[in-house]
């Protein structure tokens, strides 16, 4: 009796795969050797490309009997495969995190699916079988459909899949037919296993991996089963090999396992359907992510009568991870895990990635310190697992589970009934199958430390059956689950603790309670447009509690999707700009890096904060901390460079010998230097030879130490000329003119030879634009009198019922004069500041901004003053930290030296626009036109160095745009000009304040002083 596809099966959460082959691991196999070398197998065909493509709102105007070989699909539009149908043109995109992408639209229960709009993407391939293959059974391979998918071909239904995130394969052999064939598939955007599939991510659909077909030969190794596990001891290991094969009996297979250019096992085995086979090994090489040493394992197989049917590479990765002492081992060390959470996101093609587009992630990774993955929150594409093989990751491997629209729902309205799956028997083998899913494909992969059994989705029987699985499967990895903090009925079902964004306070409490499972956070430092503060808590907290082993980065890629404005201008849009409600907006873009794949500026930061080596650097030694596992730091070149006022001086090497988690003292090659100045001693390491993610040279870590040799600052004694005038006050000196205005309250003009130098009077600045971090702790609502009093600051105060003005005060000095103005803050409780500004016969003008400190109003996010130049002044050179923006708690992975510019280079490309571009401790900052004319900025002794930013916008320009095309034309360079800006935070973006010491302090009187002059 032939199969039906019933279409109401997919509202059941119990069906969820119909006609599939069993899961198999991920490996190729080729007909004989020479096709290894060329990376071409005989038994494959391709079937990416166009196909014929109808798309329908719902199924009820999907076109029935599409998949008849009597029903002509060639005027049909066409569609490329891979792709999300999204992304070519079809449906809209749609960005939500917790909530459903249907919520508002259709009351829908947990496992019903929409029925008024739920896409359907009817596709069709016509092909002919490949010469070469006729005559052998053969298979059908989508490598991912998002989110179920029905095949037939030639008319003849053949199965249904779901998981969006791992192979649906089917045989094809009996459906078949000479000459042309047709196949015929249909794509559901949501099934009853899309209430499991409620990731924080993009919602899509489609065909968007890989479709092949592929035969087998007459003997063929259907799965593989590889463990390479070393004895406790490491000197000696046991090679494994579990293969299930069809075909006829009594067939042969010759096994070879090399590594570094060497034979260690050649042996001749005999098959059987399920056989098993170990071997030996002494003094295994051991693969880590230091380390990542692949053997190449290769196994011929040939029928009973010794003609070869295939050949199966396989790499191969000896290492042994294991708990001992409530702690995470790898070859026996304390592993710490420095990673990020990584979704499959490209600006471009949505999950549909290319190969070079995850090289690409992954050479930036390495150059980050980043050592280890969490696939958040899905399987990826195979071809991942096999680069984080030979790269050199430690991957958390997660199964394509989240409901967390689920049980955020169900904790307000108190009724955990709704939670899926929980307790549920109906949901129970849809999760299991999706963990062997995953695990039957990847399991062969060293990178793989961890299995995941999914993502928020609260907790339960039927995760804790998961994690039994996992268990009962590999007794090599270990499991993880978060979910267990909110449900704690089955605490075994995680071999660790993992937690979301909890402060390093609350992980050191959880720890003095519970030390019986070590601790990671599965997300932190959430990445958030402008954040990351504070990260080095985190990092520094693995080096004093054991049992705190590290965590994962939230996220690697902003989810952001090249569009063009009305201009024709490519932007980065976000949740929303696509018109798509629901939507959570730019809550879709946390990424350390931008959505072209290029590195924030957080980047900076999180590499300093993840190297394996660290320098303590004095001015004659340095402290050399290994904190590599397997490697000696005698493998890196270490530099040693001294640097005066910006200025390499001098250059030197250090030989270096020092083991695995071990430190060791060296000496400087320079003495201390003598002549007064200061001086900047960077010791750093760097690869000896390229690597597959970095040429020969490339640095990969860092320490700085700066020294100050003073010297007796020269007087100016050039002479002034001062003019008073009814309403204005003018200095002028040999090359320059300052107009102070009584009226209108402050430096009106700063005219250096001969040119204008000021838009507008400068003017105490209180306020930055918010992060994403602000917005998320409400400070603009905290801080909103700051923001008021930056903007509508006056030179009047009100008396009697009247406004007068405020007096500016004058005193003449031998070479000098000083101005002061007194300003009126509209704030409650009342405050008033005043800015002095002391003019010498150079042109250099001393400027202190002062503020008596009313305590009700509390700190503010900055203290300094904001100039507007014209815009034509775009270059920027300052001596400082660099050369990525830095914060007062991101600020630990920078360089002190001399950097360059344009000043539009200072926008960073955070999705929403916001507080950026800021440097800290300042020496001098030079910002000029393309002749090398303009204004220098430089710190005085008195306050030390300060704060910086010169941008093409205000502040508030800043916060009044959501997108980078909203912020006006380019007209001024905004120079603020700060004793400092409060920290950005980064614990989380929904509630996490800026940790308190990267607060401004408030002293009795805030005072800053800072210097200026043309150049």
């Amino acid at each position: 009796m032939m199969k039906e596809f019933i279409y109401e099966n997919i509202k059941n959460p119990e069906f969820f795969r119909e006609g599939q082959i069993p899961a198999h691991s991920d490996h190729t196999f080729y007909e004989n050797m020479d096709q290894i070398e060329e990376d071409r197998s005989s038994f494959y065909e391709n079937l990416n490309g166009i196909w014929h493509f109808h798309y329908a709102r719902s199924y009820k105007e999907a076109v029935r009997g599409f998949e008849k070989m009597n029903f002509d699909c060639k005027n049909w539009e066409e569609i490329y495969v891979p792709s999300h149908i999204q992304m070519e043109g079809y449906d809209v995109l749609q960005y939500v995190n917790v909530q459903y992408p249907w919520e508002g639209h259709e009351m829908v229960h947990p496992g019903e699916v929409p029925e008024k709009f739920n896409p359907v993407a009817s596709y069709v391939k016509y092909f002919c079988v490949p010469e070469h293959m006729n005559g052998k059974r053969l298979f059908v391979s989508f490598q991912g459909a998002e989110s179920g998918l029905a095949v037939w071909l030639n008319g003849y239904y053949v199965g249904y899949g779901e998981d969006s995130f791992t192979p649906s394969e089917f045989e094809l052999t009996e459906y078949i037919v000479p000459g042309e064939n047709k196949l015929a598939v249909q794509v559901f955007k949501w099934t009853s296993g899309s209430w499991c599939e409620d990731q924080d991510f993009y919602r899509f659909s489609g065909l968007y991996r890989d479709v092949f077909l592929y035969t087998i030969p007459d003997v063929h190794i259907e799965d593989i089963k590889v463990c390479a596990v070393p004895d406790s001891e490491l000197q000696t290991a046991s090679l494994e090999i579990a293969a299930k094969t069809v075909g006829e009996d009594g067939a042969k297979a010759v096994v070879t396992l090399s590594g570094d250019g060497k034979i260690i096992i050649k042996d001749k085995i005999t098959l059987e359907k399920e056989s098993k086979f170990s071997w030996q090994i002494s003094h295994p090489k051991l693969w880590s992510a230091e380390n990542p040493f692949l053997y190449d394992l290769v196994i011929e197989v040939y029928d009973k009568d010794g003609k070869l049917m295939e050949v199966v590479p396989q790499k191969v990765g000896f290492r042994r991870f294991e708990l001992k002492d409530h702690m995470m081992t790898l070859n026996g060390k304390r592993i710490v895990f420095k990673g990020v959470n990584r979704h499959e996101f490209s600006a471009l093609t949505g999950r549909c990635v290319s190969k070079e587009e995850l090289v690409s992630d992954l050479k930036l990774m390495k150059q980050h310190n980043i050592n280890a993955i969490r696939t958040c929150h899905y399987p990826n594409s195979s071809v991942f697992y096999h680069l984080c093989d030979q790269f050199g990751f430690y991957v958390i491997d997660e199964t394509n589970l989240e409901t967390h629209g689920t049980w955020d729902m169900a904790e307000r309205n108190g009724n955990m009934d709704e939670i899926i799956p929980g307790d549920k028997p109906e949901w129970k083998d849809l999760v299991i199958d999706r963990a062997n899913s995953m695990y039957q494909r990847d399991k062969n992969h060293p990178c793989i430390l961890i299995w995941s059994c999914g993502n928020e989705s609260y907790g339960g029987k039927n995760i804790y059956e998961m994690s039994r699985f996992f268990h009962q499967k590999d007794a090599a990895r270990l499991v993880h689950y978060e979910g267990i903090f909110h449900d704690r009925r089955y605490n075994d079902t995680s071999d660790m603790e993992s937690q979301m964004y909890p402060s390093v306070e609350a992980i050191k409490a959880f720890l003095e309670k519970n030390r019986n499972k070590p601790f990671i956070c599965c997300e932190y430092t959430h990445a958030m447009g402008n954040s990351c503060g504070a990260m080095h808590k985190y990092t520094q907290l693995t080096e004093s509690e054991p049992l705190y082993q590290g965590g994962f980065i939230w996220d690697y890629i902003d989810q952001s999707i090249c569009k063009k404005d009305r201009y024709g201008k490519a932007y980065q849009a976000y949740g929303g700009d696509f018109g798509e409600r629901p939507t959570d907006y730019n809550f879709s873009g946390n990424g350390i890096v931008y959505g072209d794949r290029t590195p924030s500026p957080k980047m900076q930061e999180i590499k300093f904060n993840y190297q394996n080596i660290c320098a303590e650097v004095t001015e004659t030694s340095v402290k050399i901390i290994n904190k590599n596992l397997f490697t000696n730091t005698g493998a890196f070149a270490c530099k040693v460079t001294v640097e005066r006022a910006g200025r390499k001086i001098r250059t030197g090497t250090i030989e270096t010998d020092v083991e695995p988690l071990q430190e060791e003292i060296y000496e400087l090659p320079f003495v201390k230097e003598k002549q007064p100045g200061e001086y900047v001693i960077t010791v750093s390491f760097h690869l000896r030879e390229k690597q597959i993610w970095a040429d020969a040279g490339f640095e990969i870590a860092f320490g700085q130490y700066v020294y100050k040799i003073e010297e007796t600052p020269k007087e100016c004694l050039k002479p002034i000329e001062m003019i008073k005038s009814l309403h204005n006050i003018g200095v002028r000196g040999e090359h320059f003119e300052v107009i102070f205005s009584m009226l209108n309250g402050g430096m009106t003009s700063y005219r250096y030879a001969g040119r204008e130098m000021l838009e507008m009077i400068p003017m105490p600045n209180f306020w930055r634009a918010p992060v994403d971090n602000d917005r998320g702790n409400q400070m603009p609502a905290r801080y909103g009198q700051w923001k008021i009093a930056s903007m509508y600051l006056s030179n009047k105060r009100q008396k009697d019922g009247m406004f007068e003005i405020i007096e500016p005060q004058m005193i003449e000095k031998n070479n000098s004069v000083i101005v002061t103005f007194t300003y009126a803050m509209p704030t409650t409780p009342y405050s008033e500041c005043s800015v002095s500004y002391e003019v010498f016969g150079s042109g250099r003008v001393k400027t202190t901004l002062s503020y008596e400190v009313v305590e009700q109003l509390g700190d503010m996010p900055e203290f300094g003053m904001m100039f507007k130049l014209n815009g034509d002044y775009d270059r920027l050179e300052w001596y400082g930290l660099g050369p990525e923006e830095t914060y007062a708690d991101r600020k630990s992975g920078a360089k002190l030296g001399v950097y360059k510019n344009r000043v539009e280079d200072n926008m960073a490309r955070y999705l929403v626009p916001q507080e950026c571009g800021n440097k800290e401790e300042v020496r001098y900052a030079k910002v000029t036109d393309q002749k090398g004319r303009g204004m220098m900025f430089e710190m005085t002794g008195e306050n030390g160095p300060m704060s910086f930013s010169a941008l093409p916008y205000t502040p508030h320009e800043l916060e009044n745009a959501f997108h980078s095309y909203e912020l006006p034309n380019i007209h001024y360079t905004v120079v603020r000009v700060s004793k400092g800006q409060m920290g950005i935070g980064g614990d989380d973006s929904w509630g996490a304040k800026t940790h308190k010491e990267y607060l401004l302090p408030l002293e009795n009187k805030m005072k800053f002083s800072f210097c200026f002059c043309g150049i």
